[in-house]
């Protein structure tokens, strides 16, 4: 029953919060000084061609009615065509969408693997020197750009060392086109060279990503391991001669977990922000590069394409996280 009531309400906020994010982003896009139909039309065209340009895209009636326009295309499953490709930017997003879920997944999968453990051990060993070499790491994380990450990695294993390309997403023929993420393809296909070369790619990028997701998992993981070690039941399990081992790892990290949880939901936010930046200095070719391009162009409609997109994954998201706390909170199942 609750994980239905969860479903409900997140389903009812959908709406709103996307109508919201569209109404910002539509403001904003549109008060900027460039004129994206004179961009298209190029600098020979003359005034009236601009005009009848502006006209034909519609553009030429009012703001308010350019976004009823735009939300009713939408209903209708139509996010409108991209003024510079000239193809649908549902498609666009299709073809790039792939590049840019590997991208995240495996930044994420990394952050969690090294930072929950990593959390649990800085918690443990408080004060030690290992913990304080942790906290400098994490702090460092969350200070870096991650432009200046991302550039002084490939400074130092592509153009240096030659350990990994220096960018793009995979040279020569990509693995067979069946998911369209190249590590799962490579596997499904037993294409093992094509998993090496697409991994070797992705190594430089996903580390970039994941760096400061994994600083803040090892942050909020220590604080909560540190909490719940305080706790009443965890000195009585002390008392009753249980292994520490299994008192870390079985008792303190569930109960440890619940704001951990949360934070992840919070950053596969951090991580498709992080993306538009990673994305262009690796020339990775996901929707982070396309927001980019659109954005620089006055592409409106992929502008508001890719805003409709990245919020459907954060509700999603959200609702993924709120499910995965009534399984790790008894107490949320008893709400």
């Amino acid at each position: 029953m609750r994980l239905l009531v969860l479903l409900l309400q997140r389903l009812l906020w959908f709406v709103p919060t996307l109508i919201g994010l569209l109404v910002v982003t539509f403001a904003i896009s549109h008060v900027i000084p460039a004129d994206p139909v004179a961009l298209i039309a190029g600098e020979t065209a003359t005034p009236a061609q601009v005009e009848a340009l502006r006209k034909q895209l519609g553009y030429d009636k009012p703001l308010p009615i350019q976004f009823v326009h735009y939300v009713a295309r939408l209903v209708r499953g139509d996010m409108g065509t991209s003024l510079y490709t000239t193809r649908p930017i549902a498609d666009d997003l299709a073809s790039r969408l792939p590049a840019t879920i590997e991208l995240t997944l495996v930044a994420m999968i990394v952050s969690i693997a090294f930072g929950i453990p990593l959390g649990v051990i800085s918690a443990v060993w408080r004060n030690s020197f290992l913990d304080h070499a942790l906290r400098v790491i994490t702090v460092s994380g969350l200070a870096i750009a991650s432009f200046w990450l991302g550039i002084m990695l490939q400074l130092l294993f592509a153009m240096r060392l030659g350990w990994t390309p220096l960018g793009a997403r995979i040279q020569g023929f990509p693995p067979s086109g069946i998911t369209g993420l190249y590590l799962v393809d490579a596997v499904l296909t037993g294409d093992w060279a094509g998993f090496s070369a697409a991994a070797s790619h992705l190594a430089l990028p996903a580390a970039t990503l994941a760096f400061p997701a994994l600083a803040t998992l090892v942050r909020f993981t220590r604080a909560g391991v540190l909490d719940v070690m305080q706790s009443n039941f965890v000195l009585y399990e002390r008392a009753m001669g249980l292994p520490r081992s299994g008192i870390i790892w079985k008792y303190i990290l569930r109960n440890a977990l619940t704001s951990t949880v949360t934070q992840i939901g919070l950053l596969f936010g951090i991580l498709l922000a992080g993306a538009v930046v990673t994305e262009t200095v690796f020339d990775w070719p996901g929707i982070g590069t396309y927001a980019v391009n659109s954005i620089i162009r006055s592409d409106y409609n992929a502008v508001m394409g890719f805003t409709v997109w990245a919020g459907a994954i954060f509700i999603v998201v959200n609702l993924v996280v709120d499910i995965a706390h009534t399984f790790i909170d008894p107490r949320e199942r008893a709400a």
